[in-house]
């Protein structure tokens, strides 16, 4: 056992060590190597050509985004316009062509100001998302059958979204300057290549990674910014400014904060203020369908409603889901304040993320592409970052083969309904899974592989060796040490104390 060094004692990096590399660093990311020739040796040169670690993951990313694309080959040929339940058995469903006419885009109706026909009478997306989806509709040709228009918007999405997909490569890559390879746990995510166009998620997680990479650069006003228009696009991105609080009250960057919050508050309004004073009906769309949707795929609340003679109303569900999120966030809270180290903000942002998702009365597929980014950020280890990858994919296949039995009819093809709870207990159990790994490093920050070289917050930005203020319990006398480690001790912020290997 070694001690502890406080955070005040911690200073930033005095000093930049070689890049961290993960074929030397992480057994199986060295095991995975071999398919390319072994794990690069220490007297490899980096960043002498034109293939930085940032330009190879940004090009992985695109691989496998386009990879991606072929999986959907079966829809976009036929299943997404014949036959109830094919797009299903060939898992390669998306929402975005059957929205082209369902949401009034084929029609040339202007989102949350035109009323529609059909059975939602306005689009239910947050407004930039609104503004996505409407880009791409002037991108689509207007002539030809309703089919080939229906191809071509998926196709216009999808390039829109492979650029979104690159981007958030790129800044995970960026966010931990030392560790650019860990922006290929993002490219390599099967999950992610398989979600990325099943909506249009990837806008609201491509400004997040953005925004968490301004932040890591101190650019607290940039951050505000880009956080605000996240949000705009899709609510879970506001989240994160919980965690975000309560990091800089332990650290007292209040300053740092309150630029921060200001900047989402005026950057949000600046895109919803117009369309919320002049459709105001279409603008809450949004809001209350979220308000009145009901229990529904991917949750927790699915299994108790399906295997309840009496299951909880809507309302019900959610006060308690709310209510769920708001100990989620006292918890988060509680650990921010008492771990022996003031937590980093990604671990605490994935977190808080992962706490919505777990409680929510929906969980459709694509919601994992909100968690990859931060999974990676908050715990760059390859196997835990497998492990739930391969839940991931399971819930992926489970729903899709789920649909595909309650839509053949009496053939009943696919998953029954309790093998599609099964699939979702995989789910919840993967990322609870996670969720406790990046516990254990936030109480035992020995074993955090970010740490382990000597780095106090990476993404921290104001927050990276920044000296506490204000701590609650063991925080304010921190033990000896909290539990053996498994590599030689680590002294923070001591030029040379480790190699960086775990």
């Amino acid at each position: 056992m070694w001690p502890m060094p406080s955070a005040e004692s911690t200073p930033a990096r005095v000093h930049e060590p070689d890049p961290v590399r993960p074929t030397r660093d992480d057994e199986v990311a060295a095991a995975g190597s071999e398919l390319i020739g072994g794990p690069l040796g220490r007297r490899a040169l980096t960043g002498t050509s034109w293939l930085t670690p940032v330009r190879v993951v940004a090009l992985v990313a695109i691989g496998m985004f386009a990879l991606g694309l072929i999986q959907k080959a079966p829809c976009y040929n036929g299943a997404w316009f014949f036959g109830a339940s094919s797009q299903y058995t060939h898992a390669c469903y998306s929402d975005i062509p059957h929205l082209y006419q369902g949401r009034g885009f084929a029609d040339g109706l202007v989102p949350y100001f035109d009323k529609l026909p059909g059975d939602m009478d306005y689009l239910e997306y947050p407004v930039l998302t609104g503004v996505f989806m409407e880009v791409a509709s002037w991108l689509t040709p207007g002539s030809g059958s309703i089919q080939y228009q229906e191809q071509w918007y998926w196709m216009v999405n999808a390039g829109m979204l492979m650029a979104c997909a690159a981007v958030i490569a790129v800044c995970v890559a960026r966010t931990h300057a030392r560790r650019p390879w860990d922006g290929l746990l993002v490219a390599l995510a099967p999950a992610f290549a398989l979600t990325a166009t099943i909506n249009w998620d990837l806008l609201a997680v491509a400004l997040t990674a953005v925004a968490m990479l301004m932040w890591s650069r101190g650019r607290s006003l940039a951050f505000g910014v880009l956080l605000g228009l996240a949000t705009a696009a899709k609510l879970y991105p506001v989240f994160l400014l919980g965690p975000l609080f309560v990091l800089c009250w332990r650290a007292g960057k209040w300053r740092a904060f309150g630029t921060a919050l200001g900047a989402v508050i005026v950057s949000w309004l600046v895109v919803n203020l117009p369309v919320m004073l002049f459709a105001f009906e279409g603008w809450s769309k949004f809001y209350t369908f979220s308000q009145e949707r009901g229990v529904d795929f991917g949750s927790f609340w699915l299994i108790l409603a399906q295997n309840s003679s009496d299951p909880l109303t809507t309302e019900s569900v959610n006060t308690l889901a709310t209510l769920l999120v708001g100990v989620s966030f006292l918890g988060i809270a509680g650990l921010t304040l008492t771990a022996p180290r003031r937590p980093r903000f990604a671990q605490l942002a994935f977190l808080m993320v992962a706490a919505f998702i777990l409680t929510n009365k929906v969980y459709s597929p694509q919601y994992v592409l909100w968690l990859v980014p931060l999974a990676v950020l908050a715990r760059p280890k390859w196997r835990d970052f497998l492990i739930w990858q391969a839940c991931e994919v399971a819930y992926f296949l489970g729903i899709w083969m789920y649909l595909a039995y309650t839509t053949s009819g009496d053939a009943h093809k696919g998953l029954p309904t309790d093998g599609y709870h099964w699939a979702i207990a995989v789910h919840l159990l993967g990322t609870l899974y996670l969720c406790v790994m990046v516990v254990r490093d936030i109480l035992m920050p020995e074993r955090d592989v970010v740490r382990q070289a000597g780095d106090d917050d990476p993404s921290g930005g104001v927050l990276d060796g920044a000296e506490d203020v204000f701590v609650l319990g063991a925080a304010a006398h921190p033990p000896q040490h909290t539990a053996q480690g498994d590599g030689p001790p680590v002294e923070w912020g001591k030029q040379g104390a480790t190699d960086g290997s775990p």
